[in-house]
């Protein structure tokens, strides 16, 4: 009973912190790169360790002796983390390239 209650809770927080490393990213205005970075890959590891938790979670409850014990890696809640963290790295190496070599060029002749 404890578990089917905990699930959308630890749900629910693995949402909330994907989505404060992708303000942090991508809509918190810094100027430095680096302390945008720096930012960002500490609340990417915080977001990390919610995930595996809640994967954790999500494991002991949907156990069944038949099946056998699903891996960490098949919970929803890690699946989102990779798929989230894999498309805001992309976004993020995007987005750098742009600011550094396409939107502050200097044209001038």
């Amino acid at each position: 009973m404890l578990l089917e209650l905990a699930k959308p809770v630890t749900f629910v927080g693995c949402i909330l912190s994907l989505y404060a490393v992708f303000n942090s990213a991508f809509l918190f205005p810094i100027d430095d790169l680096r302390q945008r970075t720096y930012d960002s890959l500490a609340l990417l590891a915080l977001a990390a360790a919610v995930s595996l938790i809640s994967g954790l979670i999500f494991r002991e409850a949907d156990e069944s002796p038949a099946a056998g014990s699903p891996g960490l890696m098949r919970t929803l809640p890690v699946q989102m983390f990779c798929w989230a963290a894999s498309a805001m790295l992309i976004l993020f190496i995007v987005s750098w390239y742009l600011e550094d070599g396409v939107f502050y060029r200097d044209v001038r002749f």
